[in-house]
């Protein structure tokens, strides 16, 4: 279990350095429900990372990740795929960066933040961490990391579940900074914010070049084995 857990750790803190998602939370805490709107969408992206590993994990043990010891044929070609896609999303995000002196656009639906009830920020929480193309690619990649592994089924779950938590870090360290800072919270946040807002992209592109290249070096060492 100990080596599949670290084969995706890089993965878990790609997930965890998402700066929309950690802007998102941020703009929650400077709102009339910050204390339930905080940790609800906390609690939901812990939610959308486990629907993907219990389906990831959950369809690698019925179609055998491993033969012989070794990755199966469809988990290399998966890992492949992923990283071949994470490279496409880091030119994207490259080439969208902001040029020197221009202030980054947010999202259109961060304007609505405000008014958000628990409710919606649970779901904004799923959505952001399982349907975000880079947080997708980087949650299926380490459940099939996992389950090529061979280990018994509930040590796989088990390291995804540390997955999940050390990738929940980046959306929890706000709340945690909320409550156990109390008004000194806001100014830092604010500056948290304003940074990761300006360098998105940039994150971004470097996390998915990175653990893109990771994925399909896997993937080829699988191809050779």
């Amino acid at each position: 279990m100990g080596e599949a857990i670290g084969q995706v750790l890089p993965m878990a803190v790609g997930v965890a350095i998402s700066p929309l998602p950690i802007i998102a939370v941020i703009l929650m805490l400077v709102t009339g429900r910050a204390r339930v709107n905080g940790p609800a969408f906390v609690v939901g992206w812990l939610i959308g990372l486990g629907i993907i590993g219990i389906l990831v994990i959950g369809f690698a043990g019925g179609a055998a990740a491993t033969s012989s010891g070794k990755p199966a044929t469809w988990v290399v070609l998966l890992e492949l795929v992923l990283g071949s896609l994470l490279l496409l999303v880091a030119m994207r995000q490259f080439r969208s960066r902001p040029h020197d002196g221009v202030e980054a656009p947010m999202p259109t639906w961060m304007g609505a933040i405000d008014t958000f009830t628990p409710r919606k920020a649970l779901g904004a929480g799923v959505l952001l961490s399982a349907l975000n193309p880079k947080n997708l690619l980087l949650a299926v990649g380490a459940a099939a990391t996992i389950a090529q592994t061979g280990i018994a089924t509930s040590q796989q779950a088990l390291a995804y579940l540390v997955f999940a938590i050390i990738a929940t870090i980046g959306v929890a360290t706000p709340v945690v900074m909320f409550f156990a800072l109390g008004d000194k919270a806001p100014p830092l946040l604010d500056r948290m914010k304003g940074w990761m807002g300006q360098n998105n992209a940039v994150i971004m592109a470097i996390l998915c070049l990175v653990i893109g290249v990771k994925l399909i070096g896997q993937a080829l060492g699988g191809l050779t084995a």
